[in-house]
């Protein structure tokens, strides 16, 4: 069953920007918290940036001041706009539902395919 569809990365050059999508299935989206997500190669997933319901945010410092993440609960649909991209910023991008277990945000669903965003010159 697909959950998440990630779409909107591509190849940039760095300083430059991309806005990703997430696509949600089902009825859960208008009242979840929603995160984005990236690993890179050779490197564990990490969580970057996160969204309420109501629309409050939380960044990763690695991204704070340079992505901003937004959503349409009408179109059950969350959005990355990443701005001044760097060579570090290259990685598959995923979205997920989030929770907080035992103190810490964590990941509720199957991961969907993800979204590669590569950064070079």
């Amino acid at each position: 069953q697909v959950q998440f569809v990630e779409s909107g990365g591509g190849l940039v050059q760095p300083g430059g920007s991309l806005r990703l999508s997430c696509a949600a299935s089902g009825s859960f989206f208008n009242t979840a918290t929603m995160g984005w997500y990236r690993q890179a190669p050779g490197k564990q997933r990490e969580l970057l940036a996160r969204i309420s319901n109501g629309g409050s945010a939380n960044y990763a410092d690695s991204v704070r001041g340079r992505f901003t993440v937004s959503r349409d609960n009408a179109k059950n649909t969350m959005y990355l706009q990443m701005d001044s991209l760097e060579a570090e910023d290259t990685a598959v991008y995923y979205c997920n539902r989030v929770i907080i277990v035992f103190g810490r945000p964590t990941a509720v669903d199957a991961w969907g395919q993800g979204t590669l965003v590569t950064v070079s010159s």
